[in-house]
C-alpha cells in the first residue's frame, strides 16, 4: 500500500491514496493552519473506525442478521507529553436493524477488536479500547 502525503501551504497538506482519493488536512489557527480540513490524528480514528464498522457490518451479514444501518461513536483521550498518543478509545456501535440478535451483535464486535480490525490491534498497543453497543430495530 502506498500513499502520498504533500504539503500545500501553513499546515495544510493533501493525502492521496493509492486507490485514487484525496482528503484535506490542516491544522488549527492557533498552529498555523486555516482549520481548512481534517487533523491528521482525528483521520487515525476515523480510519480505526471505518475498519471495525466495516468489520462488524460483513460478521454480521455473514451470520445472516437483518443489517440496516452501523455507526461507531468513538471517543479518545490522548497522553499529556509528547509523543501524545491516544491512551484511551471507547467504540460505541450503534447497529440498527431487523430482529437483531444481541449474542450475535456482541460476537461481531469482539472478533472485529480482537481478530480482524487491523487498526484497532494497532491502535491498541498505546490505548487500552473498549467498546459497547446498542441495538435499534
Amino acid at each position: 500500500m502506498n500513499t502520498t502525503v504533500r504539503w500545500i501551504d501553513g499546515m495544510m497538506m493533501v493525502g492521496e491514496s493509492a486507490s485514487g482519493h484525496a482528503v484535506v488536512m490542516d491544522g488549527p489557527e492557533s498552529l498555523g493552519g486555516k482549520n481548512l480540513g481534517i487533523r491528521p490524528m482525528e483521520m487515525l480514528l476515523l480510519g480505526m473506525g471505518g475498519c471495525t464498522t466495516v468489520d462488524v457490518v460483513s460478521t454480521l451479514k455473514k451470520m445472516r442478521e437483518e443489517v440496516r444501518d452501523c455507526r461507531a461513536e468513538i471517543s479518545a483521550e490522548r497522553a499529556d507529553d509528547h509523543p501524545k498518543v491516544f491512551t484511551k478509545i471507547h467504540i460505541h456501535f450503534i447497529v440498527e436493524g431487523n430482529n437483531l440478535n444481541d449474542k450475535k451483535v456482541g460476537k461481531a464486535v469482539s472478533l472485529s477488536a480482537d481478530k480482524y480490525c487491523s487498526a484497532s490491534i494497532m491502535l491498541g498497543k498505546t490505548a487500552t479500547i473498549t467498546h459497547d453497543f446498542k441495538i435499534y430495530e
